[in-house]
């Protein structure tokens, strides 16, 4: 073999040690293939999230500050309230409010507008109770609505401020509910009590409170199936899961309906349901990035007496956030 063959030789071998290097150092190991953690996304202003709903109701409310305080202004007020679906009765009630204040011009009313609205969903507890250990928190609401994402939001949450969470899978009517649930508590680290599909989700709740008491946890959050709020036998063996939580932890600190913002006025039938079968004392409103319908916040609040505690504003584990009124007006006006 001659030199300029040699030098050839070595030259392919350092090619190919090269692509293998290159191969080995961007295939993904072990380890990050299997599930995380999403990674906390970069900070995004609550504005932006609710840019649907803020385009809905800002955009018509900017030309209409600039004319005459007549009739036809307040009329106009109103409908604009009602399309970003306020709901008929919240926004006669915030435009008899404003013109109540007798604004001398339309920034007057503008900023009489923002303080009444702001002041209609002030008062509220949205505080996140824990007054047992393990604390128990059920989670209610409708197909479809996000619940069980939500889920996993709320243990984020908790994880964030060192608490220990169980989840319970009490959804036993869908075997993909209970792999769903259980894909987040590996994904979280948390403990997790399943169950056979079609079990009783009454047994199951109750496993749970035995596993957090064993494992010395400090919150219990259980799902239920996704029923239908017009389903009688369902929404009785809701009762039921209640009765059990509330006869082995002594009470049920947090009651949870997650509710889909998209479907706007229709989750004010959905939470009355809710309401009289179990004790809801706060509304988890998912997808307020994707809807115009955002303002169905002041109605679910004012027709049910029942709180908004968080809002789910994107896809992020992280992206579930307490809800704050102030905040909240301030986007949607902005």
């Amino acid at each position: 073999m001659n030199t300029g063959e040699i030098l050839g030789v070595v030259v392919a071998s350092v090619l190919l040690l090269i692509v293998v290097g290159v191969f080995f150092i961007r295939r993904p190991g072990r380890e990050e293939t299997s599930l995380v953690v999403d990674r906390p996304a970069p900070a995004v202003s609550l504005s932006s999230r609710l840019a649907k709903t803020r385009n809905a109701l800002s955009g018509r409310l900017s030309g209409l500050f600039g004319g005459p305080l007549n009739d036809a202004f307040w009329d106009q007020l109103e409908e604009t309230l009602i399309a970003a679906d306020i709901g008929p009765v919240t926004s006669a009630r915030i435009v008899d409010q404003v013109k109540a204040s007798k604004p001398v011009d339309g920034q007057a009313a503008r900023t009489s507008l923002r303080d009444e609205m702001v002041a209609g969903l002030t008062g509220p507890d949205r505080s996140f109770h824990m007054t047992t250990r393990p604390s128990v928190i059920l989670v209610v609401g409708v197909n479809g609505t996000g619940k069980t994402t939500s889920i996993a939001k709320l243990a984020r949450r908790l994880q964030h401020e060192e608490k220990r969470v169980v989840l319970g899978a009490a959804d036993t009517f869908r075997a993909g509910a209970i792999d769903q649930l259980r894909m987040w508590a590996d994904r979280l680290g948390v403990e997790f009590v399943d169950a056979e599909t079609g079990a009783d989700p009454a047994s199951v709740a109750y496993r749970a409170i035995e596993r957090a008491r064993a494992t010395d946890a400090d919150v219990v959050i259980v799902d239920t199936a996704g029923r239908l709020h017009n389903n009688k036998n369902l929404m009785e063996q809701l009762a039921k899961v209640v009765r059990v939580l509330e006869r082995e932890a002594g009470e049920i600190d947090n009651v949870m309906l997650v509710v889909d913002a998209t479907t706007g006025q229709n989750g004010i039938v959905q939470a009355e349901a809710f309401v009289g079968v179990a004790p809801v004392n706060g509304i988890i409103l998912t997808k307020m990035d994707g809807t115009a319908k955002g303002g169905v916040v002041a109605a679910i609040e004012h027709e049910t007496g029942v709180p908004v505690r968080f809002i789910g504003v994107g896809e992020s584990m992280d992206d579930l956030v307490p809800f704050e009124p102030a905040a909240f007006v301030d986007a949607l006006l902005d």
